[in-house]
């Protein structure tokens, strides 16, 4: 017999057991012939393990979703990770940003308060950026990764076995159908033969795939450390950039030359008005539903109450918006007084033969 004759012999064999299998199968779903049913332990494991693929699909897909919103970065990563080459490095949405604020900051001055306080806020939105990215690798590396890992190897072993469970079934339960409607002596005791052969690779195949599933739960065990990394990088992350916040927020309470107060909760705070101010600048607070306050100090009050001019310290420089404004200096020392219809928020301000409005906020009377 030469090689190509048992090629073509093998072909019919394979052939011959994939008709059979599918007539059995076919049958089975017509109801017109039995099927050995697996018993329950192993339906369960089979149960086990498709439940923990999907669900580990979905985890895995929506952390790549969750740590790389952008769909083009991702698929980008895939065809490199595909090639076997390290993606190039891209700058993050909060690096990006970081850049610009501090752009922006240097073009308008580092000088003014405006300018300042975008520079340090881009100096912390790249710190945010830097965290963002170690997030994104130990994310990758140590949750990521061994799901992955259990998708693309665990599974697919379990599926091949799976499936050849199936084959070994169908040989099993069309041998049993052969013997039942086998007629000569002859033919039932080939038949029998053939039941016993298939018997026993279904016995072994389905040991096979027991051991297989049952390693199940060392996989859920070793998800579960996963998982613990997983939830301790996202806490070191957002610790990080709560502290880099709170940094900022300290830098900005001490660094913003105005009445500023918070944005957020504007439903419950009215702002803060000359009036009702009654603290110096370097006392304000920080409370959970005011956010922070900056108010006027009440001897600049007593002065607008009064007439008579007094000697006032800049407390941060100041650039005059117009003509009818004066310039400040931090530190310098001017003469201030209050004239008649003056907005409430503003005093008259003198240095020398320069005279202008100068904001209330910026100054801290001297006795």
């Amino acid at each position: 017999m030469n090689i190509m004759d048992f090629n073509v012999k093998k072909l019919a064999a394979d052939a011959g057991t994939f008709l059979s299998r599918a007539v059995q199968f076919t049958e089975e779903k017509l109801g017109q012939a039995e099927k050995t049913e697996l018993d329950a332990h192993l339906e369960n494991l089979l149960s086990k393990a498709e439940c923990t693929k999907i669900w580990t699909e979905k985890i895995m897909k929506q952390t790549e979703v969750l740590l790389q919103p952008n769909p083009n970065a991702r698929i980008e990563e895939f065809v490199y990770e595909k090639l076997d080459r390290k993606a190039p490095s891209r700058i993050n949405n909060p690096e990006l940003l970081g850049q610009y604020m501090i752009d922006a900051g240097t073009e308008f001055g580092p000088g003014t308060a405006y300018g300042n306080a975008l520079i340090k806020c881009g100096e912390t939105q790249k710190r945010i950026g830097t965290a963002d990215r170690e997030l994104i690798q130990t994310s990758a590396l140590n949750f990521l990764t061994p799901l992955r890992n259990f998708i693309e190897g665990d599974y697919k072993t379990i599926a091949k076995e799976r499936k050849l469970l199936q084959n070994k079934r169908l040989d099993l339960d069309a041998a049993k159908t052969r013997l039942k409607k086998a007629k000569t002596a002859e033919t039932r005791a080939s038949s029998e033969q053939e039941l016993r052969i298939t018997q026993s690779e279904f016995d072994r195949q389905a040991e096979i795939t027991r051991l297989l599933l049952e390693g199940i739960s060392s996989t859920h065990a070793h998800h579960l450390r996963c998982l613990n990394d997983f939830v301790e990088a996202q806490m070191t992350y957002y610790a990080q950039c709560y502290q880099y916040m709170l940094d900022l927020q300290k830098q900005l309470g001490r660094c913003f030359p105005s009445n500023y107060h918070c944005n957020n909760n504007q439903t419950s705070v009215a702002p803060i008005s000359s009036a009702a101010s009654s603290n110096v600048i370097g006392s304000s607070s920080l409370t959970p539903t005011s956010g922070l306050v900056i108010t006027t100090p009440s001897n600049l009050i007593d002065l607008k109450e009064c007439s008579g001019s007094r000697k006032a310290r800049v407390l941060y420089d100041y650039d005059a918006a117009n003509s009818s404004e004066l310039s400040l200096l931090a530190d310098e020392v001017i003469t201030v007084f209050s004239v008649i219809g003056m907005d409430s928020d503003w005093l008259m301000g003198e240095r020398g033969n320069q005279k202008g409005r100068v904001p209330i906020t910026y100054l801290e009377l001297l006795n």
